[in-house]
């Protein structure tokens, strides 16, 4: 079956038209494996041992549940529109093709860029993460120790062997990952919750919505500005379900479902363990451990206290375990959506037509694949030769690089189905006027404002990495990576009409646009 272009005019693998592309290996994965992709990839253990303590900390305080909720609700708003796309257009390159269908190729070009920078630094910045946390583990349990870069290194490897396969292998790995750390994070919250809560019992106040907004301890709307950041921080990746479509089952039924259910589920689950984590830690102490004002303690004994409180040492040597296998889970669910962005281009014939070549016999986007493991392996070799930290540096400074690169990528994105739908009136079966105008707008301003939190909050959010020529250059790396995109597409405009035509259509899908599924097909 061959994907062509949603103008009707099909491709060759190297981009030049004319016949069907390489295909990803159809029906890799249902429902199941698609909500773990991801889920996998916004990492729950990462994020919470990652960003609550900071939350706690230095943002909204006791209300840090409360910044999860509102998180949660504006992420909801912003899905109905994504959803309402991903019924009628799959993508593997998702954003780039859904940009370019509701606000044109030119910002269509400009935005697959911008997200292809995201995710391709997303996956070093998380095995910073990784290596960070296995040498600390290692070495404080077995007494080894070894360079950071070592453990970096290994990390990638195992995850470039793994990609190299079809999809069904990431999703069983990300799978059980994914199940071990959910179990741990729930047995510690549940373990509060049927104790009666911590010192301060359930501390109600931790789930009132108004304390979102409100900083630690009266601290201000700055304070609580870094902490709705960090919330929203902890979804990064939840939209990588539409990048698995073209290798789902039936992806017009699988794409919206896992969206919403990885967007509310991962909601629902932060908010329950953050809630949990603050009372089972009582409401001042949990500020001051964050904070690392309690004598021989830091923000990881947030999570530790309790756990060892509740299911002994044990369970806090375990924990310590699935924050390594959680973030290497992460790193390879990145590395998945970095492969599917670059494959997704280069089939067009842009970067280098080979990156649209998938292997013979797994499917997989392989040349991709191994195009971003070079990449990672650039990026880390490079922060070792700088004698950079893995954690304040290569974990801290990509993260906030890729993070502002797709936030800005997701406001477009909500505008883009405005757009489509409105503007354009493509599908007026779909088309209505909560789901596909008031969502979409509501949601864009929203994601609008997470990304001026972001600039707002940037030195906070880097820490000791603030001072480094990297940080002052990451709004210059995304500022010239979209103008670079723009300019690319009018170049092709002009000069390459024919390669223009093809701008976020051959991305499409395998069968151009797919009208709604009759119920119960």
């Amino acid at each position: 079956m061959a994907i062509q272009s949603g103008d009707a005019a099909g491709a060759d693998a190297d981009g030049r038209g004319g016949g069907a592309v390489n295909r990803l290996k159809a029906d890799s994965v249902g429902l199941v494996g698609v909500v773990f992709m991801a889920i996998a990839t916004a990492a729950p253990i990462t994020a919470m041992t990652g960003n609550l303590p900071i939350i706690v900390g230095q943002g909204n305080g006791v209300g840090a549940p409360a910044a999860y909720i509102f998180a949660t609700l504006v992420l909801t708003v912003f899905s109905v529109g994504y959803v309402a796309m991903a019924r009628h257009i799959t993508a593997a390159g998702a954003f780039y093709g859904y940009i370019s269908h509701g606000l044109g190729r030119v910002a269509g070009m400009a935005s697959g860029l911008l997200a292809v920078l995201a995710y391709v630094v997303f996956e070093a910045s998380i095995i910073g993460f990784f290596a960070y946390s296995l040498r600390g583990l290692v070495k404080s349990q077995l007494g080894l120790d070894a360079g950071w870069g070592w453990y970096a290194l290994f990390g990638l490897l195992a995850i470039a062997v793994m990609a190299w396969f079809d999809l069904h292998l990431t999703a069983r790995v990300l799978g059980v990952a994914l199940v071990l750390e959910i179990t741990v994070l729930s047995a510690v919250s549940l373990a509060v919750l049927f104790t009666g809560g911590g010192p301060d019992g359930f501390a109600a106040e931790a789930v009132n919505p108004l304390n979102a907004f409100h900083g630690v301890g009266g601290s201000g709307a700055a304070a609580a500005g870094l902490g709705l950041f960090f919330a929203f921080w902890s979804w990064v990746g939840f939209e990588s379900t539409a990048m698995y479509g073209e290798e789902s089952r039936d992806p017009k039924r699988v794409v919206p479902r896992a969206t919403l259910i990885s967007v509310v589920g991962v909601g629902l689950f932060y908010v329950f363990v953050s809630w949990m984590i603050v009372a089972g830690n009582g409401v001042g102490h949990a500020v001051d451990v964050a904070n690392g004002l309690v004598p021989g303690k830091d923000g990881n004994n947030l999570f530790f206290d309790p756990l060892g409180a509740h299911l002994g040492a044990w369970a806090v040597k375990v924990f310590q375990w699935l924050v390594v296998t959680g973030s290497f889970a992460c790193a390879m669910a990145f590395h998945q959506c970095a492969s599917r962005y670059l494959y997704a281009i280069g089939r067009e014939g842009f970067i280098h037509p080979a990156l649209g070549r998938t292997h013979p016999r797994h499917g997989s986007p392989y040349i991709a694949s191994l195009v971003q493991s070079v990449i990672a392996v650039g990026l880390v070799l490079a922060f070792l030769a700088a004698g950079m930290d893995p954690y304040v540096h290569l974990y801290t400074l990509l993260a906030l690089l890729g993070t502002m690169a797709i936030l800005i990528v997701q406001t477009l994105c909500s505008f883009a189905v405005v757009g489509y739908f409105h503007v354009q009136g493509k599908h007026p079966e779909t088309r209505h006027w909560l789901r596909t105008l008031v969502a979409p707008v509501v949601g864009g301003v929203a994601m609008a404002g997470v990304v001026v939190l972001l600039v707002i909050n940037k030195d906070t959010a880097a820490g000791a990495a603030a001072d480094t020529l990297l940080f002052r250059l990451i709004p210059y790396l995304v500022i010239g990576t979209f103008v670079g995109g723009i300019g690319l597409a009018l170049y092709m405009r002009s000069r390459r009409p024919e390669r223009y035509a093809r701008m976020g259509r051959i991305i499409l899908e395998d069968t151009g646009e797919r009208p709604q599924a009759p119920v119960g097909v």
